[in-house]
């Protein structure tokens, strides 16, 4: 025999176990800040007791709001990004947002699309790492509350590493180990974190004297680094910093295949501290707190979701150096191997 399965709980039930009225029930999951925060939690509590679960589609109805969020990266494999989605997806649960989730693949043309289609769904975006011009978010900012991860816009909201101190540390330490010719083995083009980390690196290399050659990785992947290396054995380079830590790894692996050894004749930093405690060697590498920016970056799209502004527009999350195994002073029999366009 067949067993029916059991009632929903109603919010009627929820009110009279919370001792409110169905109306603060509503706006408990749907304008909590209107209300009294013990209020809130005792309604919750009541909620979770009975296993009541608010019917979005009468939510969006009764508020025009669908209670969902939507989190866009351009590379979900790249080990940066699921850190980064699970603290957003953490903080949003908590404020009753749902994420929806897309990957653009680096295609600024794939990113316009999923910010089109998905429009009608939620109440908001989040941007990590876009690759559309500005002139295509601000107009998706027009039409629904956006914040932006690795962005700088004025006038948006925007959550950014302060991606000049960690590079300027890097530079520094490799100078202090007694490096004079270094690189920088780029990632995307379009990204606003690899020009600003490409710059950095050549104004650092600048102040402490030294030479910097920039190599482009193919995509920032681990197959883009192992191409990298190939160019940079054939250069009179002794270090490099890298885009982030899976170009870094990639890096590692290809210069290996070259008969090169890591650190002892070229030492190799990453970026973002998402990888390089598992790599061997372990990683030199500047730290980013990705996760501590997924979830500043739901706090700022609640905040303005909930009230229309928000007290911060812009924040900046520190970066620092992280000294593991891959760095360590130049070979005094290093030499040039090729002449290669230098930034000095």
């Amino acid at each position: 025999m067949t067993i029916p399965p059991k009632r929903a709980p109603t919010i009627t039930e929820v009110a009279s176990l919370a001792g409110v009225s169905r109306a603060t029930v509503s706006r408990t999951f749907s304008r909590p800040e209107l209300l009294h925060a013990d209020t809130t939690e005792r309604v919750r509590a009541a909620a979770a007791q009975l296993g009541y679960v608010p019917n979005q589609v009468a939510r969006a109805l009764s508020t025009g709001r669908a209670g969902n969020i939507a989190l866009v990266v351009p590379d979900i494999a790249n080990p940066f990004f699921p850190p980064l989605i699970r603290a957003a997806q953490a903080r949003a649960d908590s404020e009753g947002y749902a994420v929806f989730l897309g990957d653009s693949d680096e295609r600024p043309e794939r990113e316009d699309i999923l910010l089109t289609k998905i429009a009608p769904q939620v109440d908001g975006f989040i941007l990590a790492s876009p690759r559309l011009d500005e002139s295509r978010i601000r107009a998706h900012a027009a039409r629904r509350p956006l914040v932006l991860i690795n962005r700088d816009i004025d006038g948006l909201a925007r959550v950014l590493m302060d991606v000049s101190s960690g590079i300027a540390q890097a530079v520094r330490h490799l100078a202090d180990l007694g490096h004079r010719h270094i690189a920088y083995v780029s990632g995307p083009p379009a990204s606003w974190a690899n020009q600003e980390r490409q710059s950095a690196a050549i104004a650092a290399a600048r102040e402490f004297g030294m030479t910097l050659i920039a190599i482009a990785a193919s995509r920032p992947t681990y197959q883009g680094g192992q191409a990298a290396a190939t160019e940079l054995a054939q250069t009179d380079v002794t270090a490099t910093i890298a885009f982030d830590d899976l170009v870094a790894q990639g890096i590692m692996a290809g210069l290996a295949a070259q008969g090169l050894r890591v650190p002892d004749e070229m030492s190799v930093i990453g970026f973002d501290d998402v990888l390089a405690s598992t790599t061997y060697p372990p990683l030199t590498t500047v730290a980013a707190h990705c996760a501590e920016a997924g979830g500043q970056a739901v706090d700022l799209l609640t905040a303005i979701l909930q009230g229309g502004s928000t007290p911060m527009d812009r924040i900046l999350i520190p970066t620092e150096l992280v000294v593991r195994a891959t760095t360590t002073q130049p070979r005094a029999s290093a030499k040039r191997r090729s002449q290669q366009p230098t930034f000095s």
